[in-house]
């Protein structure tokens, strides 16, 4: 099957990135191809065309790739609740919640629905390029793996090592996998390549040169830093900056401890007339907040505990005193209600917890979980937008009565009296252009000509340039076979 992988030295050495920019570079060769990553852990996901979910980084791959979102291109996702459990979606199901250990008795049945999914992409394209999780290095992990040689053994695909020089000790990054790796997985990997350069790339030839003759490997070329990067949605909650943009309007976001689907915030953040902020733990919610948002989350009553022992709930209330606005997204939402209950303790010990109180409406969790992708119209501004609900629990109570939206004339989400605080379950609506300006210009907030998507596509391209000036492309795309 025609494939290609790129592993990594490590967790986020820029996997992701160097992935989507091949997808790309190989869609303008005239290839159908298609991304994929057999086991990804993130809290950031996407809702497929096919009623799933997958990691957001192999959306976006997709979208490099010219395709739609499915939930082949990403069969095992692990999104974590605790610090030692997680959800386990299988080709775009939930299947369990298990701990570590459980899950790592679990892992090698696993392997069939990957080699499944991996089948059927390699079947109708003419490239599959995959990505790997972590680090092969992790030899520890090896057995049962289906993430990055167990699987690269599996299906016979040739593997190419990507080292991040900028964390430092790039040649011992790769040097050292090889020293540790089985011989028969060492066999795999057809080269290296180097990502992460700040500076002139020539001052790394030695070194370049010394991992070729340590390893015997190929090498693929040495990638300068992509500033770029920064206006593509992340993946993962360790990337997320602190503080985006100078504009006079303060956008808050809280940065809970399980926050989940948090690319919400990419179009904000682009938008030249705010500046937003994520606000770390111990931090206090500054007094000039136009807007505080509270994101999704992986962990709902889990984060509400975490906002409280912050002092943030504190610090909202304030907020809403002086007259700033509240909007909660998918567990944000139900945060904002009056009480959050989990009989079957679904996301973790079953119980209630009283909410914030800042929204009329009581959260049941429960039921099937939503995964949709939707159109609807704002109910304030008569916007349309296009969304998607990922979410288990239902909301409802008097402030439903006046909705956030409305899908097909059915409402959804809810508002306060006054306006001030709203709630909905719809993720991904500020990509939308017309509504972001919209629902700004509500706020009082400066609005711009900024296209988001079309921004989006435009640094895919610059991606996919960046990898074709540095890179060896066309012989990292003949390795696949």
């Amino acid at each position: 099957m025609p494939a290609l992988m790129i592993q990594g030295c490590g967790s986020n050495v820029g996997k992701s990135m160097l992935v989507a920019g091949l997808c790309r570079a190989a869609r303008r060769r005239g290839l159908r191809v298609a991304p994929f990553k057999p086991q990804n852990m993130s809290n950031n996901a996407a809702v497929t065309v096919d009623g799933g979910e997958i990691g957001r980084a192999q959306a976006l791959q997709a979208l490099a790739a010219g395709l739609e979102p499915v939930t082949d291109m990403n069969p095992v996702l692990l999104k974590p609740e605790t610090d030692v459990g997680a959800q386990v979606v299988v080709q775009g199901r939930r299947v369990a919640t298990l701990r570590a250990r459980d899950y790592a008795a679990r892992k090698p049945a696993l392997m069939a629905p990957v080699l499944e999914s991996f089948g059927r992409l390699a079947a109708g394209h003419d490239l599959v390029i995959v990505e790997g999780a972590g680090s092969p290095a992790e030899v520890n992990l090896r057995a049962g793996d289906i993430a990055n040689m167990g699987f690269a053994r599996a299906a016979g695909v040739p593997v190419v090592l990507a080292g991040d020089i900028d964390r430092g000790g790039v040649i011992a990054q790769i040097v050292g996998t090889q020293a540790v790796l089985d011989p028969e997985d060492a066999a795999l990997v057809a080269g290296f390549l180097i990502n992460k350069f700040r500076g002139d790339p020539r001052f790394f030839d030695d070194g370049y040169r010394l991992i070729e003759a340590r390893t015997g490997w190929r090498g693929f070329g040495v990638l300068p830093w992509f500033a770029g990067a920064a206006r593509l949605p992340a993946e993962d909650a360790l990337d997320l900056r602190r503080d985006i943009g100078g504009g006079p309007f303060r956008v808050i976001c809280l940065a809970l401890s399980r926050i989940a689907n948090f690319d919400d915030l990419d179009p904000l953040a682009a938008e030249p007339g705010l500046s937003v902020t994520m606000l770390r733990p111990g931090d206090a919610l500054p007094g000039d907040t136009g807007l505080v948002i509270l994101p999704g989350s992986k962990s709902t009553r889990g984060d509400l505990a975490f906002l409280r022992a912050q002092g943030w709930d504190v610090d909202i209330a304030a907020h809403r005193r002086r007259g700033g606005a509240v909007l909660g997204i998918c567990g944000g939402y139900q945060m904002l209600g009056t009480r959050i209950s989990d009989p079957d303790g679904i996301e973790g010990p079953a119980g209630d917890s009283p909410g914030l109180g800042l929204l009329a409406v009581e959260t049941v969790m429960g039921g099937d979980k939503t995964l949709t992708r939707t159109a609807a119209r704002h109910e304030a501004t008569g916007a349309d937008f296009d969304g998607y609900e990922i979410h288990i629990g239902r909301s409802a109570g008097p402030d439903c009565d006046r909705p956030f939206a409305r899908i097909a004339g059915v409402p959804e989400g809810a508002v306060s009296a006054d306006g001030r605080v709203m709630g909905s379950y719809l993720h991904g609506m500020f990509a939308d252009d017309g509504f972001r300006r919209a629902f700004l210009a509500g706020l009082g907030a400066p609005i711009s000509g900024l296209g988001f998507r079309a921004g989006v596509e435009e640094t895919l391209d610059a991606l996919a340039d960046h990898l074709e000036a540095h890179l060896d492309v066309a012989g990292l795309l003949a390795l696949a076979r």
